[in-house]
Parts: structure tokens; C-alpha cells; sequence
């Protein structure tokens, strides 16, 4: 449908209030008419048809996924209710070339079988077998394995599409807003660099070290976490390390949508 152009619908406006009525329109007037309808893209046109999309799934999941460019560059968003999240990566992919990854989700935890789970803990049989067993305590015999299975399987399908190539980075972006912060991450962190004017709640994890001596020399908080844990909670980041991938995770206060898009450009630019 043809959109109306706003300044001619103005200006036309103007004149006819403006002006005496003649028995005929004045030329002014039939070209402000013409541009009252000439059809005008919108940007979310524009954008569709310079960046294409399409849908990939995981647990019951559906991925949108959007192609900006070539890069190895891989990026995600797993929690549906962590918005801000969402709109930093939707600003990023339109500037910086690399592919993206939502979750068609607005909450938390996705229905899957007859249970929810926590899209970033089923990473992993581990991780998969508690967070299938969270708001489902009991499960009919062999019911849970068969699950689990079929996990595994899709799971190596989607590591085939995520996970990026050769010396490739997988970008996650996530929210806080329940007093997480750097300090719950001690116990797994294996060097820090703690910038004091930072908030605490914000930070960035990486898994590996030479990123991590990168990124350190920048304004923002860093952790390094490349050692596996005993007990894998089945998070993402631990599976792109067993991968032997490239990932970095980029938390910030739920809200402060101006400081996470730093934080992606900052990477980006760092990292690239």
C-alpha cells in the first residue's frame, strides 16, 4: 500500500486553509495532491529486503535468523523475557555484519514435551537431564531418557548451524534484573578485570584467554571463565568451550539498552 508522504500532507494542508478557493486547483495544489500518494518504502522495508531472514529450531524453539554481510561473526539471544537484549542485537546486526540468532519467545522458560525449560541450560545431557527435571519432577519410566535423546539429537544439529567456523566468535547478549551480578560468577571465574566506575551488574564473559587480554584494556568489567566446571549446568558458554569455540557473553542491567549497544560495538570492534 502507498504511504502518505507527512511533509506534502503539511503543506497541503497549509495551502488549502492558507488560500482563497479557485474554480480550478493552482499547480501548487496538484503537486502536493501527487505527493500525497507517492509510495513510500518504510525502513522496515528497506531493511527485509537488504538483510534476508529465516527460521531454524531447537526444543521446540523457533529461531528467526538474520544475514548481514559475510563474518564469522556468530550472535544470540536465548531469554525472551530479557528485552533489551533483543532490541541492542536487532540495532547491532543492521550495522555490523555477522549472523544473529532470536528466540521467538517472550518469556524466560520455552514449553517443551509437557514441561518448561531454560533454553540455555540444555546445552548439555547434564544440563539438559535438571532443567527437564525443574518444574517436572517426576517423569514416566524411560519418559526422561527418551527426552534426553532426542536432545542430543537436535542439539548436534543445531551446533551445526551455530556454531561458527575456524577462529569464528559466538556473541551472547543477556539482561539481569534479579541482583545478579559479577560477583555471582566467582566460582568460576579464572581471571578478572574489575573497572571500578563500572556497575557491577554489568560486565562481559569471554572463554577465551587472548580475548580476554583484549577486552581487558577496555572500560568495561571482564571475566574469564575457560575452565569447564565439574557439575556442567548445560550453558552455552560451556559448550562453545568444549567446541573449542571462541564465545563471549555480554550481561548488562535490564533497561540500559545505550550501554549494551556499546558493549556489542565495543566487541565487535575489538574483536574483529
Amino acid at each position: 500500500m502507498a504511504r502518505i508522504c507527512p511533509v506534502a500532507y503539511i503543506l497541503f494542508n497549509y495551502v488549502q486553509e492558507s488560500t482563497p478557493k479557485p474554480k480550478k486547483r493552482s499547480l501548487l495544489n496538484k503537486y502536493l495532491i501527487f505527493l500525497l500518494f507517492v509510495p513510500m518504502p518504510s525502513g522496515s522495508d528497506r531493511k527485509e529486503s537488504e538483510i534476508p531472514s529465516m527460521n531454524i529450531s531447537y526444543a521446540g524453539a523457533n529461531f528467526n535468523v538474520i544475514k548481514n554481510g559475510e563474518s564469522s561473526i556468530r550472535y544470540i539471544w536465548l531469554h525472551g523475557d530479557e528485552k533489551t537484549a533483543q532490541m541492542a542485537l536487532s540495532h547491532h546486526i543492521k550495522n555490523y555484519p555477522g549472523i544473529a540468532y532470536f528466540i521467538q519467545s517472550d518469556a524466560r522458560e520455552i514449553p517443551y514435551k509437557s514441561t518448561l525449560i531454560d533454553p540455555n541450560r540444555i546445552f548439555s545431557r547434564n544440563g539438559s537431564y535438571h532443567a527437564l527435571k525443574k518444574f517436572k519432577p517426576e517423569w514416566a519410566p524411560g519418559s526422561i531418557k527418551a527426552s534426553l535423546d532426542e536432545l542430543d539429537r537436535e542439539r548436534t544439529q543445531f551446533f551445526k548451524e551455530l556454531l561458527p567456523d575456524g577462529d569464528g566468535i559466538l556473541i551472547a547478549v543477556h539482561n539481569n534484573f534479579r541482583g545478579y551480578n559479577l560477583h555471582s560468577e566467582t566460582h568460576n571465574n579464572v581471571k578478572t578485570s574489575i573497572k571500578t566506575k563500572q556497575n557491577t551488574r554489568d560486565f562481559i564473559i569471554c572463554t577465551f584467554e587472548g580475548d580476554f587480554e583484549k577486552l581487558s584494556k577496555g572500560p568495561y568489567n571482564v571475566l574469564l571463565q575457560n575452565k569447564i566446571p565439574e557439575r556442567d549446568d548445560g550453558s552455552l558458554s560451556w559448550a562453545a568451550l568444549k567446541y573449542n569455540v571462541r564465545y563471549v557473553n555480554i550481561e548488562t542491567r535490564l533497561g540500559y539498552l545505550t550501554k549494551q549497544k556499546k558493549m556489542l560495538t565495543f566487541i565487535a570492534n575489538t574483536l574483529q
